[in-house]
């Protein structure tokens, strides 16, 4: 079991690597992206134009290979106001030899789809990502077509204040695990980059696949079987209860946030080479996790409400050892 545990640790530390091969200087948010993968969840990356958001959802695509063809299937969606729902979903085109409609796929059937700007297309095309995101499957008229067991999708937005934005609704973003303010780099990782941009694109060009379909598919499994300690699993439901009843809090936490949740704090503990949770991890994910599925009534609550929950929390959580099954 140890040995097993082992090999998973040293299969996710290598697709770390490769994709700082690329990624320079964001660590903790490629943690947080294969977090998100590995809890069977999808994940949303803002910021301004420029930070790298595109490249890194590229570079997780190139180091996964397929199951059987030896290729990830990675789709890109630029998301524009004119972009219309069969263009993810794909539709029925009537074959005149056969005589009769066929479905042809749209860019939703892959592995990895980076839906790029997704805030730049209208509410009806975001709504058309919620089943998919939601259920791992699409339907057309009468017909359901199942996705791909590993379905994973990056998304990326730029700050609602820039112009030609539309908000994403509740519903769309409570389907994605986590929201990440990817950031600038900080000034000696920007001189570096600066230095050897050429060397660094190059780099994305020949990266290696250093794990298949597969491989992902078995360390999902391997996440979720993370021991977390029953006072932790208390902690993020009081955690739940306290954003439904907090003053600066208008909309609280669901119970499908709490779970989505325990899913990544799980895999988020996985990713760091241990077997259990720990109130640090639930400190690093409360905010990611549960910040865009709350609608605050002042940005000081957008900036204080969550942590003054999480603190009262981590209180509360002080002395007991999580890695001991009661």
């Amino acid at each position: 079991m140890n040995n097993e545990f082992e090999h998973a640790v040293a299969l996710l530390d290598r697709l770390k690597q490769n994709i700082a091969t690329v990624i320079k200087g964001k660590d903790a948010q490629i943690k947080y992206i294969l977090t998100a993968l590995l809890a069977g969840g999808h994940i949303l990356l803002e910021d301004n134009p420029g930070t790298g958001k595109t490249v890194m959802a590229k570079t997780l695509a190139q180091s996964i290979a397929g199951s059987s063809d030896g290729h990830s299937v990675f789709k890109r969606v630029q998301f524009t106001p004119d972009l219309l729902p069969m263009d993810l979903l794909g539709s029925n085109i009537y074959d005149y030899d056969k005589k009769e409609f066929i479905f042809k796929k749209g860019p939703l059937f892959c592995n990895v789809l980076l839906a790029d700007e997704i805030n730049r297309a209208s509410p009806k095309v975001q709504s058309a990502l919620l089943e998919c995101m939601a259920e791992n499957q699409i339907t057309i008229g009468e017909h359901t077509y199942p996705l791909e067991k590993m379905f994973f999708t990056i998304a990326t937005q730029n700050p609602i204040e820039m112009e030609g934005t539309y908000p994403l609704p509740s519903a769309q973003l409570d389907r994605f695990a986590m929201k990440l303010h990817f950031g600038y780099v900080a000034p000696e990782t920007e001189l570096e980059i600066l230095k050897n941009y050429s060397g660094i694109a190059s780099n994305l060009q020949t990266i290696q696949q250093v794990l298949n379909i597969d491989d992902i598919l078995h360390l999902q499994k391997e996440a979720d079987a993370i021991y977390i300690h029953p006072a932790i699993v208390e902690a993020v439901r009081n955690i739940l209860e306290n954003t439904r009843n907090h003053a600066m809090i208008a909309l609280g936490a669901s119970t499908r946030a709490g779970i989505i949740f325990i899913k990544c704090l799980k895999a988020y503990a996985f990713i760091n080479g241990r077997k259990f949770v720990t109130e640090n991890d639930l400190s690093d994910l409360t905010h990611p996790v549960l910040q865009h599925r709350l609608l605050f009534k002042t940005r000081d609550g957008l900036e204080n409400g969550l942590q003054e929950i999480l603190s009262n929390e981590l209180k509360n959580l002080a002395g007991i050892n999580p890695e001991n099954r009661p």
